[in-house]
Parts: structure tokens; sequence; C-alpha cells
């Protein structure tokens, strides 16, 4: 028996998983139809929409800003060994507005959003608001999942959108300043090298991310445990959810997108 308790321990870990997934497929199935059937509270997505987006832009911002003259700094280093320091300004642009502004705006989103999400509806639940809710003949679904759904899936591609302009200006804000490029040729170079399907793709994992948060913020804030600590529980697991969605999700897009 000693020797097949790890065994027995994997299995009920990977059937934890499975019942796990399958339960958030349910849950993402369930949303889908809400949002195509009436009601619909518009009072709650322009609220969330606010929440989401234009409180979100300062982080999403900052991180971006510096991402961008790290990226620059580096991609210069290492041009430097082949003497190729004139590819700087395209790499930085290609970078931001391909991976690393979508990938790291949605996690900036996933940890202040999807945490925000869970608690609030967490607390929700163990207040008893969630049954407050069935009794006003109000579905819950309709009125805290469907809302916070469609805001973030609008909102973090606009924020993507800012965030790499953001992040294309510090690498050209770096680049002039430390690097000694010429304004004019990093910005020219930097038009150069950018294509309308960079900017199209980085929007269209902006708003696949931006779905991800709010579902796994909602799904986790319903499902919550009685008390302060299951609503702590499932804040913790909806950011590492939807960060692990959303790394998992940006490669499948990628492979979509780019592969040969």
């Amino acid at each position: 028996m000693t020797l097949l308790a790890p065994l027995a321990r994997l299995g009920r870990t990977t059937m934890a998983l499975l019942a796990t997934i399958g339960r958030i497929g349910i849950f993402f199935g369930q949303t889908l139809g809400h949002m195509v059937r009436p009601p619909f509270y518009f009072k709650e997505f322009g609220q969330a929409l606010i929440t989401i987006g234009y409180f979100s832009l300062p982080v999403v911002g900052l991180t971006t800003f510096f991402t961008g003259g790290a990226l620059a700094l580096q991609i210069y280093a290492g041009g430097a060994r082949f003497n190729a320091e004139s590819v700087v300004p395209s790499i930085v642009s290609v970078g931001m507005l391909r991976e690393l502004g979508p990938v790291l705006g949605g996690l900036m989103v996933a940890a202040r959003v999807a945490s925000s999400i869970a608690a609030e509806v967490g607390t929700m639940k163990v207040t008893e608001q969630l049954d407050a809710l069935v009794t006003l003949s109000t579905h819950p679904m309709k009125y805290l999942t469907v809302p916070r759904v469609l805001a973030a899936t609008i909102a973090v591609p606009a924020l993507i959108a800012v965030g790499d302009s953001i992040g294309i200006m510090g690498g050209y804000f770096v680049g002039v300043t430390r690097l000694d490029f010429n304004s004019a040729v990093y910005l020219k170079n930097t038009v150069d090298f950018m294509e309308t399907w960079d900017i199209i793709s980085g929007l269209l994992k902006g708003a696949v991310f931006g779905f991800i948060v709010a579902l796994m913020g909602c799904y986790y804030g319903m499902n919550s445990q009685r008390g302060a600590q299951g609503v702590g529980h499932a804040t913790k697991t909806a950011v590492v959810a939807a960060s692990i969605l959303i790394l998992a999700s940006n490669y499948l897009l990628t492979e979509l997108f780019f592969s040969a």
C-alpha cells in the first residue's frame, strides 16, 4: 500500500484537475449563452469598463514603458556582437506589438482585475448577496459575469494598444537618449518594419486575454468557499489560473497566427 500511495495521490490530483477543467468549460458555455439572451445590464457593463480599462491604464503603461526601454538596451547589447545595432527599432516595435505588449499587459490586468473580481464576487457569495439576486429574479451570471467578461474583452485590447505605443516610446526614449540613435532614423525604422498584422494579432490576443481574466475572476468568485479564508483562496487561485491560461493561450495563438 505504501508503494501505491504516490500513485493514488497522483490519481486524485489528476481527477480533481480534470473536474475543474470540466466545470470551467461548463461555466464558459453558460457565459456565452447568457451573452446573447436578454436582459442586458448596461450600467454594470459601463462600470466594469471603467474599472477594468481606465483604472488599469497606469500599471499597464508603466510596465510597457520600462519593458520597451529594457528591450532596447538588451537588443543593442546583443546586436553589438554582430555589428547589428541598427535592428533595435524594428525588433522593439515587433516584439512589443506581437508578444511583450499583449502578454505583459494581460498579466498585469490579471493580477489587478482577476483578483478584484474574485474578491468582489466571492464576498457577495459569502454575504449571501448572490442568493438575494436570485430572490429578486436576477440571474447572478447575467448581472455579474456577462458585463465583466464583455467589458474585459473590449477594454484589454484598448489597453494593449496604448501599452504598445508607450512601450515603443520607451524604446525610442532609451535609443535616442542612451544609445545615440538619430531620432528621425529611429522613428523611420520603427514604422518601416511595422506591419498591420503585427498590430491586429496583438489586439486579438488582448481580447482573448481579457475574456480569460474576467472569466476566471467570476468563476472562482462564484465558487469560493465560505469565510474570509475561502475568499482569499479564490482570489489567489483566480490570478494563478488566469496567468497560466494567458501564457498557454498566447502560445496557441502565436502558433495559429505566425506558424509557417
